[in-house]
């Protein structure tokens, strides 16, 4: 909430209405003081106006756990002025002692000191892990993160145990696993909009990747908190993290180097700096490209970077920069190329190529491939791609276009 002034959260109307978790009040309130109308807080909650309205006058109560992260995430409201929040002051990572996917009191334990019983280690063993995390990261591409998150949890305490009988080069490699699995679980974490906990996983990963040597996941996990800052609308933040990801790890491979330039481009399209962003869209192009002559250097989970993925990200950069008809060129032409085992990222290509029609006010088009999208925006979309839906919405219904009441019955119809 950068253009907010610092000490919002501390107005008395406002704690009051949190603390009672009366999101209607909320809403009012927080409109008052700042001057947002319904339809500019609904783009900042992932909420179309006639639901904020709705939930104002209380006639649509928010029962909805993701909704209510969704007005928490929005508003940026401190995780200390609502109910049932302890803090933990002592807790060494910001975020442990929250609910949701971040690592436990247990597991901090586990992660941060030598477990007792020592496990037997071998190459074969870790081989083994290693292929098992690889299939796991497939997996989520096309069934999405909620159901892995409980699996991967446990995969990391098999892990972690591990390392009190390892010696010597398979110790280090047992902390290179745990960091390759801690950055898995802060994406998955990311994926479900829970920020608290993906930073507290990337910070975890950042400590071991270093003790590992391993600056391939040192930078990308830098790169990925760029992603955060970028999803968050953060784009100056987004640029500073993707550029330490590049000077803090000089011995990271070409295509870990072209993810860091691309996550710095994306900042700046965020920030309207269209020259920037495409000369490092084009910079990390050719890193990757020249990177995929030489497969055997890059570190596994790079294996969705290329051509189509660029095209991608080119329509996004486009979409930052309101240059309609370039996203909606670039999106759909990856789409068509995009395989279908990518369901998480084609639902969200969809959305934001829904948001481009819409921006390019195309509203048949633009409803067309949102009704589309809903489906699996619903099922493993929640909360990025069923934001996008909604922001979508919100724009129709802005300029007058009957397309968005449809979209908004959709929506409901899944909500």
């Amino acid at each position: 909430m950068g253009d907010l002034a610092p000490d919002l959260w501390s107005h008395p109307q406002l704690i009051a209405t949190v603390a009672a978790e009366d999101w209607g009040a909320v809403l009012r309130a927080y409109r008052k003081i700042t001057g947002l109308s319904q339809t500019q807080l609904g783009e900042r909650v992932g909420l179309v106006q006639p639901d904020v309205s709705a939930i104002e006058r209380g006639q649509r109560k928010v029962t909805s756990t993701e909704v209510r992260q969704r007005i928490v995430t929005g508003l940026g409201i401190p995780a200390g002025l609502l109910q049932g929040h302890t803090e933990a002051p002592s807790a060494p990572v910001a975020g442990l002692v929250l609910p949701g996917p971040g690592p436990d009191d247990d597991l901090l334990t586990r992660v941060t000191s030598v477990v007792e019983s020592e496990h037997r280690v071998d190459t074969p063993t870790l081989d083994w892990l290693d292929r098992l995390l690889a299939e796991h990261r497939r997996a989520e591409d096309e069934i999405g993160s909620r159901l892995l998150v409980g699996v991967m949890r446990q995969q990391l305490r098999t892990v972690v145990d591990l390392y009190a009988g390892a010696r010597g080069p398979l110790a280090d490699r047992v902390v290179r696993l745990a960091s390759e699995h801690a950055q898995f679980l802060a994406w998955m974490s990311q994926d479900q909009g829970q920020t608290a906990a993906a930073l507290a996983w990337y910070d975890r990963s950042h400590e071991w990747a270093l003790e590992a040597g391993d600056a391939n996941m040192a930078a990308t996990t830098l790169s990925m908190k760029a992603h955060m800052a970028w999803s968050g609308g953060r784009g100056g933040r987004a640029v500073r993290l993707a550029e330490a990801a590049r000077w803090s790890a000089p011995g990271a491979s070409l295509g870990v180097q072209g993810m860091a330039a691309q996550m710095a481009a994306r900042g700046h399209a965020l920030n309207g700096d269209g020259d920037s962003a495409a000369r490092l869209l084009d910079e990390a192009q050719g890193l990757i490209s020249t990177a995929a002559d030489h497969p055997e250097d890059e570190p596994v989970w790079m294996y969705f970077y290329g051509e189509t993925w660029f095209t991608l990200q080119r329509g996004m950069a486009a979409l930052h920069l309101k240059d309609w008809r370039a996203a909606v060129d670039h999106l759909t032409i990856g789409l068509a190329a995009l395989p279908d085992e990518y369901r998480r990222d084609r639902t969200w290509y969809r959305a934001c190529l829904a948001h481009a029609y819409a921006g390019a006010s195309e509203a048949a088009p633009a409803l067309a491939v949102a009704l589309e999208a809903v489906p699996d925006a619903s099922a493993v979309g929640r909360p990025h791609a069923w934001n996008e839906l909604h922001s979508t919405a919100a724009l129709l219904l802005r300029r007058g276009a009957p397309e968005g009441h449809q979209l908004v019955a959709a929506l409901r119809e899944f909500d």
